[in-house]
């Protein structure tokens, strides 16, 4: 094939809701296998694991807006597991764009991360229009303004010296991620919180964990004040 990669070039968007260290650490994930994203597209499990093989983290760009004069950092780690696509990523300290980014990521302005790549494979289905994206090499990925695919998040940030989540990115984190409703992440937030910051070492559970043991806690919440006991 003659026609150069550019020219099928394509883009991704995962919203996400994160903060970022002092450093501009953070991570999450920047697309989620099996879910339909705006455009009707899905990719598939196993889709970057030859482009990532190929190029390795330290090959893929961190842009601004998809914007190849605004690279903005470096990807730390960018790997595949059960769920989708990792990243771990840090802005460049000390340079303009990248340290207004970080101060939109912190107030929650700027929200988006999305994937550039070319379609290397993919499957339509007839019956569902839904494109399945079996294999993409992956060239960059940037953050954005606008999302395309809204399962998808940052959900965990490096913070200094260990910092936990403020109030608000801790009741955002229990109503988006957690899947709990408002009543029930304020329940946690003023009857549990203040535990869960003495408990500095919750960060050996996993987010799966973590997530059950805060439903778990909730439902004796409301047990409680309905006057039932959970066995």
């Amino acid at each position: 094939m003659n026609e150069h990669p550019a020219l099928r070039y394509e883009r991704k968007v995962a919203d996400t809701t994160f903060g970022v260290d002092v450093d501009g650490t953070f991570t999450g994930y920047a697309s989620l296998f099996g879910k339909a994203d705006l455009a009707r597209d899905v990719v598939e499990r196993g889709a970057f694991a030859r482009s990532l093989a190929r190029r390795g983290a330290g090959g893929i760009r961190m842009l601004y807006q998809h914007d190849p004069n605004e690279p903005i950092g470096t990807w730390i780690e960018v790997r595949e597991d059960e769920r989708g696509l990792f990243v771990r990523g840090r802005l460049t300290n000390g340079v303009g764009r990248p340290r207004e980014v970080r101060e939109l990521m912190r107030s929650g302005a700027l929200d988006g991360l999305s994937i550039g790549f070319r379609t290397v494979r993919s499957r339509k289905d007839a019956s569902s229009g839904v494109r399945r994206i079996l294999e993409a090499d992956l060239w960059e990925i940037s953050i954005v303004t606008f999302p395309m695919l809204p399962e998808a998040r940052v959900e965990s940030v490096k913070r200094a010296m260990g910092r936990l989540p403020s109030i608000r990115e801790f009741e955002r984190w229990l109503t988006r991620d957690v899947k709990l409703t408002r009543a029930e992440a304020r329940a946690v937030i003023t009857r549990g919180f203040s535990a869960l910051v003495r408990e500095r070492d919750a960060t050996r559970f996993t987010e799966a964990r973590l997530a059950e043991r805060i439903r778990r806690a909730t439902r004796i919440i409301s047990n409680k004040e309905s006057g039932h006991d959970e066995s």
